[in-house]
């Protein structure tokens, strides 16, 4: 449009220069000629009319083709200026018409310009619109619209590829479903089988997805399977990642019920299976060859055929296995515990306010199937043991084998009791047949080697610490290591390490990892135990051996060289005392020259041992426990009864009428005598008048080693020997009383009276026998017949009072000094301790002052001189005595001088003497009537007296 504008606006200028250069022309040559418009019209009119047709034609070809055929110049000329003038008259004409319109043309011109100038104005809107077009087509049109239309069919596109990917995904869900369950994430499988059902149902108008719904179906039942598979691994290994899989997926099929019977279906099977296999896995490698009789058989006839050597290992791999299920149960119930609770908590914070009616219903199934359930398991555990216990006889397993037993078993009944408060009572059943079984042939066995050890004993001293305690001796490691006595052995290791794991259950403690019945092969791999004193030394070296000689300075040990202590107060005076004052100590301290090392023999020590094997056994099985309670009174009664047999019966001495033995021991004796002593096992008739049971259960009466010499003079009679045995029973005795607060712990409180009266009248009367015992040797070391010929040459009737005491004291006192000397002979090698020097002291001075009274009773005349001069015989005798022993007081002092004084009594008073002082003798009673009253009275009252004596004297015979 700007190009024809300008061009029609150029022309036009042009054409108005030509014209009006042409016109002016023109005008010129007009006003130069004459204007005649009759004469100028006829001009015009005399033109060819071919000139006014409206035909273009060629003028120049027309006028030349008018020529004539020869040329004239002339009329050439004039048809020339004819031409001009017809020319010059249309001219005119013409130019007159231009001047006539020439108003009318300009303001026509006029209109032509502001045509113009609308047409440009016109030209540069049409350009504007144009461009703005174009934008509005480049950036809207094309753009936006193409846009829309564009996503319109990508959404009708996309909506297509949806469909079509998800028929794919449904062809290729097999592949997928495989995948997850390789992989183990079968709430992943279940959810994607679900929602393909569903896709299924929404895409069944494609036929190529007519038939996948039966298809999902079948997959869905294979995954049920599996599941099912899955679940029954976490009897053995619970993995709370895997177990978590396993609900949730449950809880999408909507099956937490099924899947809580079939887990309790499964550890029940888990159970069966497991024992099954470790015991037909010992039972096959033990058989040595490859027979499948044993995979045929039933569990309880398999369980018969485990071997000896494979029992324990058997067992503790069988308990082990049967952790491992108990633990993935306990750990099962955890699981749903914090389960419920992160439910409850999540219910509580959503806006829900209310969890469904099914849920609430499912987890009440669960929980009380749970506890149900743990009874129940624990019950087939317990079944399954005792079939492996009672197929085995046991009782001739060695002891420490049956203890391994027995501590395997307690510590599963304590993982019963753990596990679901269970007491047990199948298990304990079980082990208590079995227990009592072995314990009776082992006990049977024990007694027949401790009567073999009494009657090999040559009473010499065992050389021990002299801080020898039994909680040394590995038997009774298990009492330093536990605190109550229901926590067996194993446990206990465990326990001592920190005190605040003792108050974590065994689920606490291998919640994790570990097993607790692996402890048992790291309790034979205990330090070896050190009582003996080694090559005569202690290893501190300051303790010396028992056997040194008492002149060495070695001997006695560095306090005792600093100073002397006290043995009956343990004071230590204020000044050290040199070793000459120690050697001139009195008798009664002849003790201090050894340490204080516990006197006790190798048997005695075989006793403490089996003792603490017994009450291992206790510990660890409490429903025998009154069976082996009682049996170890039986070890000490034995015991008691082999050494007043070979050291303290006497009959001639016993009937000396000294109460030597209590009529408690005596019938402590006596009742070991009948309950525990074979009698006629040495008899021809043996076995004929008792019953074969109830001398199954006596043993013979034990005989004293006849290396053992007890009638040698210059080793006191076998004081030594004496020595060893008695001490050693009283320090036997002494750690009796020391268990007697554990054993009454173990005791079953019906049972316990028969404790206190083991104790009361059996363990107490120890100390007792030293009484008979000793006064074996007291009796022979002094010649006390000799003292009595001695007093019979004394004459009593003498009429003055004497000054010089009699022989005899000098000899009874030199008997004593020996005896006194051949004591400290004894003590060099045998430490006396002071209570049995007290004794020995005390039975010779007894027997010494009745010899006396005796010697005193056998007088036939006596004057009150002669009374005098035995006070002062009596008197010499007490003072000199009193240098050789610290006893005090002397015993038996008022025995003598109550019976010197006797004789100065009236008749009366000899009455009421006769019926207070019963300790005397009829004899000596008699003498006292007929030798010191017959001068005073008359026959009458003498017979009278002798009346009363017989009377007193009658109830006796």
């Amino acid at each position: 449009y700007v190009t024809i504008s300008q061009l029609l606006g150029k022309a036009g200028h042009l054409f108005n220069a030509l014209f009006f250069s042409h016109c002016q022309e023109e005008l010129r040559e007009l006003r130069e000629q004459p204007i005649d418009p009759q004469a100028e019209q006829e001009i015009i009119d005399s033109i060819e009319e071919v000139y006014f047709s409206n035909d273009s034609f060629d003028m120049v070809q027309h006028e030349l083709e008018k020529l004539p055929p020869e040329l004239n110049l002339q009329e050439l000329e004039e048809y020339r200026d004819k031409l001009k003038r017809q020319q010059a008259a249309v001219s005119k004409k013409v130019a007159d018409l231009i001047l006539e319109k020439q108003p009318a043309y300009v303001k026509e011109l006029e209109r032509v310009t502001a045509l113009q100038t609308n047409l440009q104005l016109a030209a540069v809107i049409c350009t504007n619109a144009r461009r703005q077009l174009s934008v509005a087509k480049e950036g809207f049109t094309e753009a936006s619209l193409g846009l829309l239309a564009n996503q319109r069919r990508r959404q009708l596109l996309t909506g297509l590829l949806k469909s079509l990917r998800t028929i794919k995904t449904l062809q290729r869900t097999d592949v997928r479903l495989s995948e997850m369950l390789e992989e183990e994430d079968y709430p992943g499988a279940i959810q994607l089988c679900l929602e393909c059902q569903k896709a299924a149902s929404t895409f069944k108008h494609y036929s190529c997805i007519s038939e996948l719904n039966s298809k999902l179906q079948d997959t869905l039942e294979q995954i049920e399977e599996q599941l099912d598979v899955a679940l029954s691994k976490t009897c053995k290994h619970f993995d709370v990642s895997h177990y978590t899989k396993v609900q949730l997926a449950y809880t999408l099929l909507g099956k937490t019920q099924t899947a809580m019977d079939q887990l309790h279906m499964h550890f029940t099977q888990a159970i069966h299976n497991t024992v099954f296999q470790v015991v037909l896995g010992y039972v096959e490698l033990c058989a040595g060859n490859a027979d499948t009789k044993f995979q045929k058989m039933q569990y309880k006839d398999l369980c018969t055929h485990i071997t000896p050597d494979s029992y324990i290992p058997c067992l503790t791999d069988l308990c082990k296995a049967l952790w491992e299920v108990m633990l993935s149960y306990h750990r099962t119930m955890q699981w749903h515990e914090e389960h419920d609770k992160q439910e409850t908590i999540s219910t509580a914070g959503s806006n829900m306010g209310q969890e469904s009616d099914e849920s609430v219903v499912d987890r009440s199934y669960v929980k009380k199937k749970l506890e149900h359930g743990l009874t129940r398991i624990w019950q087939d555990v317990q079944l399954k043991v005792k079939a492996y216990i009672l197929g085995t006889d046991m009782s001739h397993f060695k002891y420490d084998d049956f203890i391994v037993v027995l501590d395997v078993i307690s510590r599963l009944m304590q993982v019963g009791e753990e596990f679901c408060g269970s007491k047990s009572e199948v298990l304990q059943e079980s082990i208590k047949r079995q227990s009592v079984n072995y314990f009776k042939n082992y006990h049977r066995a024990r007694l027949e080697e401790l009567r073999m050890f009494l009657e090999n004993e040559t009473w010499e001293l065992c050389p021990v610490k002299s801080n020898f305690n039994i909680s040394q001796l590995h038997e009774f490691k298990f009492m330093g290591q536990c605190r109550s006595p229901s926590v067996s052995p194993s446990k206990q290791v465990v326990s001592s390490t920190s005190p605040a794991q003792e108050e974590l259950s065994l689920f606490q403690q291998y919640l994790q990892e570990g097993n607790p019945f692996e402890m048992q092969a790291e309790r034979k791999e205990e330090e070896t135990e050190d009582v003996l004193a080694s090559n005569g030394y202690e290893s501190d070296e300051l303790e010396k051996s028992v056997y040194q000689d008492y002149d060495s300075d070695s001997d006695v040990a560095e306090e005792l060289k600093q100073d002397y202590v006290d043995e009956q107060t343990g004071d230590v005076p204020l000044k050290s005392a040199s070793r000459e004052t120690i050697r001139s100590k009195k008798k009664s301290d002849c003790n201090l020259n050894k340490t204080n090392a516990p006197i006790l023999t190798n048997t005695t020590l075989n006793v403490i041992r089996l003792v603490g094997k017994y009450m291992q056994m206790m510990n660890i099985l409490k429903p025998i426990a009154f069976d082996v309670i009682h049996c170890v009174s039986q070890l000490f009664d034995y015991y008691l009864y082999a050494v007043y047999t070979f050291f303290g019966r006497n009959d001639m001495y016993e009937s000396s009428g000294l109460g030597l033995i209590s009529s408690r021991l005596r019938t402590t004796l006596n009742r070991i005598q009948e309950s525990l002593i074979d009698m006629e096992a040495v008899g021809e008739n043996a076995g004929v008048h008792s019953a074969a049971e109830d001398r199954k259960e006596k043993v013979p009466s034990p005989h004293l080693s006849q290396m053992v010499v007890l009638t040698n003079s210059g080793t006191l009679y076998g004081l030594a020997q004496r020595v060893v045995a008695t001490e050693s029973l009283v320090f036997l005795a002494e750690q009796f009383e020391s268990l007697q607060s554990h054993l009454d712990t173990m005791m079953p409180a019906a049972k316990k009276p028969f404790l206190q009266q083991f104790y009361s009248q059996t363990v107490s009367t120890a100390s007792e026998l030293r009484k008979p015992i000793y006064w074996i040797v007291a009796a022979k070391a002094i010649d006390y017949e000799q003292m009595l010929l001695l007093m019979a040459g004394v004459k009593w009737d003498i009429r003055e009072i004497m000054s010089q005491h009699n022989v005899y004291v000098d000899v009874l006192l030199k008997e004593f000094e020996q005896f006194n000397k051949r004591l400290e002979e004894v003590s060099r090698h045998v430490r006396i301790p002071l209570p049995v020097s007290n004794v020995l002291w005390e039975h010779c001075i007894r027997l010494a002052n009745r010899t006396l009274v005796e010697g005193y009773a056998n007088v036939k005349k006596c004057s009150n001189e002669g009374r005098a001069l035995m006070q002062l015989d009596f008197q010499q005798f007490l003072m000199k005595l009193e240098k050789l022993t610290d006893l005090r007081p002397i015993p038996d002092k008022e025995f003598v001088e109550t019976y010197i004084k006797a004789y100065y009594l009236t008749e009366n008073d000899m009455e009421q003497f006769i019926k207070n002082h019963r300790e005397y003798s009829m004899k000596q009673l008699a003498n006292l009537v007929n030798v010191c009253l017959g001068s005073h009275i008359n026959k009458k009252a003498r017979q009278k007296l002798l009346a009363a004596i017989d009377d007193i004297d009658r109830p006796k015979r």
